[in-house]
């Protein structure tokens, strides 16, 4: 009897823990495509320090709060509350700074699109301001076709209105569609 009793236990037994692991080991459709879906890893760092230099010497110098990079086939790093970036030239003297309220960097390009109260000094005085700006790593140029104000000291200033291409050290620049007011010394004017 006792044997009977035991071979009945042990074959239900044996058929509840396989409908036990049956059960529990289904999975939906969408589950199992999900499976095979890559989603690209994002990485976050805060207070960001970050040095570029180009045969032994340093060319920028970049902070920021946040950033997020994501790993796909074209890594993207983007800045979401603010970056400054401070431009060094051969000498390692600073050379320009640039303030912007967001930064997207496509790695693969080698470009960096700022947006949103775009702020450039140079150690001239000169500051331009855009909503917009394009940032080419591997040319040393920033561009635009957005709206730009220069201003320069003793009240000039001057408007791209289609834009404008200027140098990373923004020493030397084009407007595009311009226009300005310059002040002229009274003394340089001929008189009649």
């Amino acid at each position: 009897m006792i044997n009977i009793f035991s071979k009945y236990f042990k074959k239900a037994a044996a058929l509840s823990a396989g409908c036990f692991f049956m059960y529990s080991c289904e999975n939906s459709m969408q589950e199992v495509r999900n499976l095979g879906i890559h989603k690209p890893g994002k990485e976050v760092a805060e207070n960001v320090q970050s040095y570029m230099s180009q045969d032994g010497k340093i060319k920028a110098k970049l902070t920021a709060p946040l950033m997020y990079r994501t790993q796909s086939d074209t890594p993207i790093t983007e800045f979401p509350k603010t970056l400054k970036v401070d431009f060094y030239g051969d000498s390692a003297k600073l050379e320009s700074k640039l303030f912007a309220k967001y930064g997207r960097y496509m790695e693969s390009e080698g470009k960096v699109l700022l947006k949103d109260s775009v702020v450039v000094f140079n150690v001239k005085g000169d500051t331009m301001l855009t909503n917009e700006l394009w940032w080419d790593r591997n040319k040393a140029i920033f561009y635009t076709d957005k709206y730009v104000l220069i201003k320069k000291p003793m009240n000039q200033h001057f408007e791209g209105k289609d834009g404008l291409t200027a140098d990373q050290s923004f020493k030397s620049w084009t407007l595009l569609n311009s226009s300005g007011i310059t002040n002229v010394p009274d003394s340089s004017m001929p008189a009649n």
